[in-house]
């Protein structure tokens, strides 16, 4: 949950805590934020299961804040691979519409920009967002 540009998480043992949306987030925090679900799939996972995902890349200037990451399970996390996020969810339907409905949180230029990647590749975004069409 967001309020106030700051991220409300759930502790394992129910506490919430306020993370500012500009900070890092701890593996468990952000776990702990997507309600330790995968957000392309909706998996629930344990740490083992789970891995952090970063909306834009490391490589590409991106950061550890709660705007950037996302928790993504193994297999979703493998199937990525070295795709852009636009890349991956262009090729998975359901994970794009998942993707939209769980990742609120994700800075807004980050989202543009996975629009707009999409957009050049040809796919257009219906009424609904997170329904894609093909070219």
């Amino acid at each position: 949950m967001v309020r106030n540009g700051d991220v409300t998480i759930h502790k394992q043992d129910g506490t919430p805590e306020s993370i500012p949306r500009h900070s890092a987030m701890s593996r468990e925090a952000v776990f702990a934020r997507d309600q330790w679900c995968c957000v392309y799939c909706g998996t629930e996972g344990t740490p083992e299961t789970l891995s952090v995902d970063h909306v834009q890349p490391r490589m590409r200037g991106g950061d550890h804040s709660a705007g950037n990451v996302v928790t993504a399970c193994l297999p979703c996390n493998a199937r990525k691979a070295h795709r852009s996020h636009a890349e991956f969810l262009a090729s998975e339907p359901e994970s794009w519409q998942n993707f939209v409905q769980r990742a609120g949180y994700v800075w807004p230029r980050h989202l543009a920009a996975v629009e707009a990647e999409l957009a050049a590749q040809g796919h257009r975004k219906s009424r609904r967002l997170g329904e894609r069409t093909q070219p």
